[in-house]
């Protein structure tokens, strides 16, 4: 597999880009230095050569002055060789100090350059690192927050505000959606129960025809699926509005009530449900979780399969969150649906049970409640959904002699062929 190299950020490719450039404006200045340096030596070398071959020729004290002109001639040609070497040994030394010089200062500033880029760079992009943070902690349930975002209208400016007013927009169009949903879903609740009991009446009377009491029947289930659709749609819209009324509940007392209100219907479908429910403190809106718990211990009862099994547990962690958990037997689940079920009117495996909205409220309820959802499949079949709330500052433990005999802890979880069925 081919590695891919770490990315540099803008920050260091600004300043690598601003120091090659100067290195090699830098190089070619100092060339030009360098080159222009030896011709201004080299044309002027004349009266360095001259001057010395004149101070070599000039005659000692005492020697005679009457030389043959070959001798003359010769002693010249000689000092002037000499002085010619001297000057280019001279000429070389003198370049090669100048290169070494401005190698050095080439470096000095390179570095200097790369430095103060870097320095430049970061208080360049420092406000353009407030609108990313920014923009990493607003969701859907913060959009009220805005960057308002300071300083001299330039570029970054623009984009804060540009951001700025994308936010508006998003804000007004979750609000109106979320306002006509549940404006829609509460109206209809009226003309659903004014249908409810103009069906429940008569047949309770018997004063409807036998031929007609099963299309009687009929409507009356879906009126009773268009009542849960739409107290879904409301539990949805409230989680979403993040309008919560908080007061101290427990977890536990809330998956008590709804494995009561399930068992029924696991009864007839042939599925088992195993509690054990250890005290579960927390500050939320006591509706919407027991919304959250009920779903889930429906869902697990659902999903499943004759002679199937649905565990139920709360408690606490060591950190003080307090936990719910339900794990339930039935088909296998691939790892890359998990999302999908957890999105509005996606159904599982049943179809006809549900509006599937279940597992979608809760996602909502716990993101409200700032808490943390983990789903995973089971190897053998169905699926585990532990949820982990922050627990109130103070909250206090019940005993556990006050636990009924349906808490108290069970052995191992047997395998689904050895499960006992209720």
């Amino acid at each position: 597999m081919k590695r891919i190299p770490p990315r540099l950020s803008i920050r260091v490719r600004l300043a690598l880009m601003n120091t090659a450039v100067f290195v090699v404006g830098g190089i070619m200045l100092l060339t030009t230095t360098w080159l222009s340096a030896r011709h201004i030596i080299e044309s002027n070398s004349w009266i360095i050569v001259d001057n010395t071959a004149a101070t070599q020729a000039v005659p000692s004290v005492g020697q005679s002055s009457e030389v043959p002109d070959q001798r003359e001639t010769a002693a010249d040609k000689a000092a002037h060789a000499e002085a010619v070497e001297r000057f280019a040994s001279f000429r070389d030394d003198v370049l090669d100090d100048l290169v070494r010089s401005l190698i050095l200062i080439l470096a000095v500033l390179a570095a200097f350059s790369l430095l103060t880029t870097l320095w430049i760079a970061r208080r360049s992009l420092a406000r353009i690192g407030k609108v990313t943070t920014a923009a990493r902690h607003i969701g859907d349930e913060n959009l009220d927050a805005r960057l308002h975002l300071v300083g001299p209208e330039d570029e970054v400016k623009e984009l804060a505000d540009t951001f700025d007013g994308m936010l508006d927009r998003l804000e007004r169009s979750f609000t109106d959606q979320r306002r006509f949903t549940a404006h829609a879903s509460h109206e209809l609740r009226t003309p659903l129960t004014l249908q409810r009991a103009a069906l429940e009446i008569p047949l309770a009377h018997g004063r409807v025809p036998a031929d007609l009491q099963p299309n009687l029947r009929r409507a009356l289930a879906a009126t009773d699926r268009c009542e849960r659709l739409l107290a879904s749609l409301l539990a949805l819209a409230r989680g979403e509005s993040g309008a919560l009324q908080h007061r101290t509940v427990d977890l536990a007392d809330l998956a008590r009530t709804a494995v009561a209100d399930v068992n029924a219907e696991a009864e007839g479908a042939d599925v088992a449900v195993q509690a054990l429910l250890r005290p579960a403190p927390l500050s939320g809106d006591a509706p919407l979780l027991a919304q959250l718990v009920a779903n889930l211990v429906t869902n697990g009862v659902r999903h499943n399969h004759a002679g199937g099994t649905v565990y139920v547990e709360t408690g606490t962690d060591p950190s003080g969150d307090s936990l719910v958990s339900v794990s339930n037997t039935g088909p296998v689940i691939e790892a890359a649906t998990l999302p999908a079920l957890f999105e509005p009117f996606r159904r599982g495996t049943v179809r006809g049970a549900g509006a599937g909205l279940g597992l979608a409220v809760v996602r909502t309820v716990t993101s409200t409640h700032k808490g943390h959802l983990e789903a995973r499949p089971r190897p053998e079949g169905g699926l585990t959904v532990r949820i982990a709330f922050p627990g109130p500052p103070a909250a206090a433990a019940r005993p556990e002699k006050d636990l009924d005999r349906a808490e108290r802890p069970r052995p191992p979880e047997p395998r689904t062929d050895e499960v006992p069925r209720t």
